[in-house]
């Protein structure tokens, strides 16, 4: 599409923004990107974390840039909380630093359950939706859930900011067997990349939340001689169709995406610029 439209791409997977984490994440490689400018892949270190609200500020600039020179841009990914903070704007959420840490303090003491229970007991929509292996995002539904008395999902039906762009939603929807295929191979590849050797460099940070990710925290577990190499393999597969599925309930949350039937990469892109005619 960015070579159709001579344009650039930025990407909204929360992870490919960091220098550290290549294998891992999938990361384009350079020869991939055919000398297509990409934004925020290799852009930040694992030790400067990116908020939505961060990506927010940066993309727009990134784009306020790029549509002097552009008619189109492509934004992939990913994360939809990122692609919802850079297209919507992000909700005016109330929050509690001292709550945040009390709450910190209880995951580390008693696990992450004891939120999750609560979470599904006073916004199960948001349990349905939200990343339960992400405690920075469940700490901070709590946190919303416990100051407002709201649920977290009432707080974020927010009026939507208005862009001075237009924006045009496509979503790749492959059949669930061919995703998971895909899915297992896009592992399998990873681990004979040396995806562990990529994640022994890093444990000097496995304490950063970023790090605490699909394909990484399994074979944290396996440094950690808690699992077997096979295992990790295992889990990393199962951990990531389980994503996908939620990625997929989350992009069905907007009622205007355009859902793409096709397989192949040139059918895809017949049916996207078939919406633009």
């Amino acid at each position: 599409m960015a070579k159709h439209f001579k344009t650039v791409v930025i990407s909204a997977d929360s992870r490919q923004f960091y220098r550290e984490m290549s294998i891992g994440t999938a990361k384009p490689r350079l020869e991939e990107q055919a000398g297509i400018k990409h934004y925020f892949v290799d852009s930040h270190s694992v030790e400067n974390p990116v908020s939505a609200a961060d990506f927010e500020r940066e993309a727009l600039d990134v784009l306020e840039q790029e549509f002097k020179n552009h008619e189109t841009i492509i934004l992939v990914g990913g994360s939809g909380m990122f692609i919802d903070a850079l297209c919507d704007g992000l909700d005016d959420i109330p929050n509690d630093v001292i709550l945040r840490d009390e709450l910190t303090k209880l995951v580390q003491e008693e696990g992450l359950e004891v939120l999750l229970e609560e979470l599904k007991k006073k916004d199960v929509i948001c349990y349905e939706l939200v990343d339960k292996s992400n405690p920075v995002r469940i700490i901070r539904a709590i946190e919303a859930i416990r100051i407002s008395g709201k649920t977290f999902t009432e707080l974020r039906q927010k009026t939507i900011k208005k862009r001075d762009f237009e924006i045009f939603r496509f979503v790749i929807d492959l059949p669930r067997e061919k995703l998971y295929e895909r899915i297992n191979l896009r592992t399998s590849l990873m681990f004979e990349s040396n995806l562990v050797e990529e994640v022994k460099n890093l444990i000097q940070f496995r304490e950063i939340q970023t790090l605490n990710t699909v394909g990484y925290s399994e074979v944290f577990d396996f440094l950690d001689g808690k699992i077997t190499l096979e295992k990790a393999i295992e889990l990393v597969q199962q951990n990531s169709r389980r994503y996908a599925k939620r990625q997929l309930t989350w992009f069905r949350r907007n009622e205007k995406a355009i859902w793409l039937k096709s397989e192949k990469t040139e059918d895809l892109l017949a049916e996207v610029l078939g919406n633009f005619k």
